[in-house]
Parts: structure tokens; C-alpha cells; sequence
């Protein structure tokens, strides 16, 4: 599994078809945004344009585990991203209902026969939120990806379009 995290416009989606792309193999690209808003209508459009037209398109804004695990074997799984779920997650989930669910889809994506490429956001860099519940995303954010990072076989972070392989979690 390879984990890209970074800001928003960081390129890191940019980053993740081109890895893909490479593989050769089928192509599931799993999205998690939902298009509520005119706004992010307009995201998910752009997203789409930049994709390649033979990928496997899944919706999936909550049912993550489902989607990954009714994929075909041999096929590489693009996730975008994992901080739209998580922030949809929050509406009706507690922190231990989410850990739960990211703990089984890390258990889904290592299952997986093939290529597994996962995006979120690196939230830890700014001011700490003001109000409860973005304190709350950031710290359940900042969890969630130090999860996914102990799973992955590599992690990048992705800055203004320049990736930083980042080290093992061995103690310097």
C-alpha cells in the first residue's frame, strides 16, 4: 500500500494517477466526495477530467470497506480521499465507531490482491481549531492517518507538487 499525505492542492491526486496509471493493471478508483454543493460539484468534475476514461469508477462516501473488498484481484485501488470519509464518518460515529472502521479497512486493503494507493490530508500543520468539532476532526485525522502510515509499505508526503518519502517508523 502506498500512502500519499499532504495539504489541499498539494498534488497529491495528480501523484496518485500517475502511480496508478503505471501498474498496467485495471484501474478502481474509489471516491469518497460527495457532491452537496455547487462547489464541490465542480471538484469532483475536475477529478473526473483528469482521470483516465477506462478506470472503474466507485462511489463510495461512507461504504468504503464494501467497495474495497468487492474488488477484483490483480486490479490496483485508487482511494480519494480518506478525509472526505472521515469527515462523513463524524456525523453519526463516535471516535471508537471510526477507529473500528478504518481498522477494517485496513484489514480490507491488506487483503487485497493488487495494487492499493490511498490519499488523505496532512491536517497537523496549521493552528489548532478554535471550535470543538474541528479539533476533533484534526485529532481523529491525525490518528487515522498514523494508522493507515503503520499499514503502508510506503508513505510520501506531497508538497506544491514535489513528494518527500518519509521514513520508517524506526526511532532515529
Amino acid at each position: 500500500m502506498i500512502l500519499l499525505l499532504g495539504g489541499a492542492r498539494s498534488g497529491k491526486s495528480a501523484l496518485a494517477v500517475d502511480l496508478a496509471q503505471r501498474g498496467g493493471a485495471q484501474v478502481r478508483f474509489v471516491a469518497t466526495a460527495q457532491g452537496d454543493d455547487d462547489e464541490m460539484v465542480a471538484r469532483i468534475t475536475h477529478h473526473r477530467l483528469h482521470r483516465p476514461e477506462n478506470w472503474v469508477t466507485v462511489e463510495a462516501p461512507i461504504d468504503l470497506v464494501p467497495a474495497v473488498r468487492s474488488t477484483p484481484g490483480g486490479d490496483t485501488i485508487l482511494i480519494d480521499c480518506i478525509t472526505l470519509w472521515i469527515s462523513q464518518l463524524m456525523v453519526d460515529h463516535d471516535d471508537e465507531e471510526i477507529a473500528a472502521r478504518v481498522d477494517d479497512l485496513v484489514t480490507a486493503l491488506e487483503a487485497h490482491d493488487g495494487e492499493v494507493i490511498v490519499i488523505s490530508n496532512e491536517v497537523g500543520f496549521g493552528l489548532v481549531p478554535m471550535d470543538p468539532v474541528g479539533r476533533r476532526f484534526r485529532d481523529l485525522q491525525g490518528r487515522v492517518n498514523q494508522t493507515l502510515a503503520r499499514a503502508a509499505t510506503d508513505t510520501y508526503l506531497v508538497v506544491a507538487g514535489k513528494t518527500l518519502r518519509l521514513d520508517s517508523d524506526d526511532v532515529v
